[in-house]
């Protein structure tokens, strides 16, 4: 008898784009791998959230310009309605405000259009593990050209104030998340352990009320922590 443990269960996967070739093409990709099963595909925004409360996927990999309802609403009504459906968004543009957009709705990250199968295929397993796909330096491009604090953002405090605050530690790990350093380069930075930093990352999320490493970098622009350099 076999010790190799049960088979990995199946990713459903939606594919939502408003262009034909383009959804075939994702299709084709990921229906040969017998770790995905592509359970349908939407040509908008309004489609996908129809479809995916009916299918129930894993993932849907999301296009972010859409006719009707565009990626970013459908993100946020797939929160909303769908919680054990993510999303992995799907742009042409690296640096693109709807990107920012779909990540502050809850999307686990974003793909270039022109990335490879490969990274195709890695990013839908790293979504459907619930953990972010967005490279750390590029995360801190992308928002740091779309995402500003408003005029009248508190600064963040030096210390705890009360219950719930960040530590210095913590505001310093949050402040070198948001420059676009990994966890390994936190680590070397302060000389802690890599454990040490990812428990000081979900102490951050959690105190932030924030899911993942996009949305504590948006938080930490719009609180003014950190600013965006001029070109």
């Amino acid at each position: 008898m076999s010790g190799t443990g049960p088979t990995p269960r199946t990713i459903r996967v939606l594919i939502a784009d408003d262009q034909p070739l383009v959804r075939r093409g994702l299709s084709l990709i990921l229906s040969p791998d017998p770790s995905f099963e592509v359970v349908g595909e939407a040509e908008d925004g309004a489609q996908a959230v129809v479809l995916a409360r009916r299918l129930r996927p894993d993932v849907v990999v999301m296009d972010i310009r859409m006719p009707v309802l565009d990626g970013v609403g459908a993100t946020g009504e797939l929160v909303a309605t769908v919680p054990g459906c993510r999303v992995l968004a799907l742009s042409t543009f690296d640096l693109d405000e709807y990107v920012v957009g779909a990540l502050r709705a809850g999307a686990y990250g974003f793909l270039p259009k022109d990335s490879s199968p490969e990274d195709l295929s890695a990013a839908i397993r790293t979504v459907h593990a619930g953990e972010a796909v967005v490279a750390p330096r590029l995360l801190t491009r992308l928002i740091s050209t779309h995402v500003r604090a408003p005029r009248d953002a508190r600064p963040v405090p030096a210390g705890p104030t009360g219950p719930g605050e960040l530590t210095p530690r913590e505001v310093e790990v949050w402040r070198l998340m948001a420059t676009g350093l990994d966890n390994t380069e936190i680590s070397r930075a302060l000389d802690i352990s890599l454990s040490t930093v990812k428990n000081y990352i979900t102490s951050i999320f959690g105190k932030l009320a924030v899911r993942d490493r996009a949305q504590a970098v948006i938080a930490a622009y719009e609180s003014g922590l950190v600013t965006a350099r001029a070109d």
